[in-house]
């Protein structure tokens, strides 16, 4: 399994009541006659069959003693009191939206019973996911110890200065685009001639922002707007407080081998599409180390998902937006890279619900691509291409969007 990058998913008790559905898009819903509370000797297991598998995490919540599953929107109508069966571990179950888009099930416990192991698998047969929890007794010292807190990382409460923008379906819809310049501040990324990337990608982004605002149909964010150094964790939280539909990471690294040229649009892959992608996205990474950042418990301990089940919905539309992007700069004469598409596993895209790629403009490390980069006619063409790529990615998604609902 491969641990779930930062699904801002937190602790924080749910009011008891049941919740309708509507507001999510109820990607999966619960299938009541295949899920089950099992009693064991020294503990319980909790089994949940839902209709396909979504993002999820499992933790455990103290004073009083608590069970706590949130969810990429499942739909919990169908159950009833009861239908889960009755457990002396267990004395009622919950359940209710905890923002929008996310679903959240409760379970009050009796006791102190602590979760041993995690897991989700799918069904081939009907693309079914099954979710089972397993937990024993254990002591209310190790339980504390174990669990998270009401308050520690809880949701964002919505307001309307907030709350993030919807999906629509209407013709005149925005589309909000989060621009992410890289590097910035103590990390400026690649240096040639006195040139640094991070100023670089900077203009470049804010000449992006004016093109797509003048297109009209799109809103428009920035991870930074200065030279300032933002963490890649920081820089997936602003995506998300500004509704973010789409996350354009901008670079234009040096190679320390060999000659590169051209554009480039990469995606996520747990696994590099060559070495060099690999060797780009493990500098890409070390950057955050320049500002004391540590990134080794930022994967989530507790929420065992596969990359693949949590990009169920979002890994097709990334792709299909990383291909407009390649189409666009293709179509605008803007000069590709040999390989134009690769992946590789940066965390600026980790975003496990926001369709995310990384747009290497070019390479300074070769004269002629340094001097490109600088020049605002080249630059009026690239950004061009990427509102091009944009706009027609957009319009197919729209156009999707009612079966990805079903």
């Amino acid at each position: 399994m491969i641990r779930f990058f930062a699904l801002l998913l937190a602790a924080m008790l749910l009011i008891p009541c049941t919740v309708s559905a509507q507001g999510l898009f109820a990607l999966a819903r619960l299938d009541p006659e295949r899920s089950a509370i099992v009693d064991r000797s020294e503990g319980l297991d909790l089994v949940l069959t839902i209709s396909q598998p979504v993002p999820y995490r499992v933790q455990t919540l103290a004073d009083p003693p608590r069970l706590v599953l949130d969810f990429r929107e499942v739909d919990f109508d169908r159950l009833r009191p009861g239908d889960l069966g009755f457990s002396e571990a267990v004395q009622s179950v919950r359940h209710g939206t905890v923002q929008a888009g996310w679903s959240r099930l409760v379970l009050d416990l009796a006791g102190h019973y602590a979760v041993d192991s995690a897991g989700m698998e799918t069904d081939a047969g009907d693309g079914s996911a099954r979710i089972e929890v397993r937990l024993s007794r254990t002591d209310p010292t190790t339980f504390a110890a174990r669990s998270g807190s009401d308050r520690s990382q809880a949701f964002p409460r919505e307001t309307e200065s907030n709350r993030p923008a919807r999906r629509r379906l209407g013709e005149d819809e925005k589309l909000t685009v989060v621009i992410d310049p890289g590097h910035g501040g103590i990390d400026p990324g690649a240096v040639r001639d006195g040139v640094h990337e991070a100023e670089l990608v900077l203009t470049f982004a804010r000449d992006l922002r004016e093109a797509l605002l003048r297109a009209e149909g799109f809103e428009v964010a920035m991870t930074r707007d200065v030279d300032e150094f933002v963490s890649l964790e920081a820089r997936i939280d602003v995506a998300r407080r500004a509704g973010g539909e789409v996350f354009l990471s901008l670079h234009a690294d040096a190679v320390v081998e060999g000659i590169a040229r051209g554009a480039q649009v990469y995606t996520l892959s747990e696994e590099a599409s060559s070495r060099a992608s690999a060797k780009l996205a493990e500098g890409h990474d070390r950057a955050d180390l320049l500002a004391g950042v540590d990134l080794t418990d930022q994967d989530d301990e507790v929420a065992r998902v596969l990359m693949s089940i949590a990009r169920t919905e979002t890994s097709p539309r990334t792709e299909a937006l990383a291909d407009a992007l390649v189409t666009g700069f293709r179509d605008a004469g803007v000069r590709l890279h040999k390989r134009p598409r690769e992946q590789a596993g940066f965390s600026v895209l980790k975003s496990p619900d926001i369709p995310s790629a990384l747009i290497e403009l070019g390479f300074m490390s070769s004269p002629g691509e340094l001097e490109k980069l600088q020049d605002p006619a080249w630059r009026r063409s690239a950004v061009e291409a990427i509102v091009a790529g944009l706009t027609a990615w957009a319009e197919d998604d729209r156009a999707r969007a009612a079966l990805r609902r079903q």
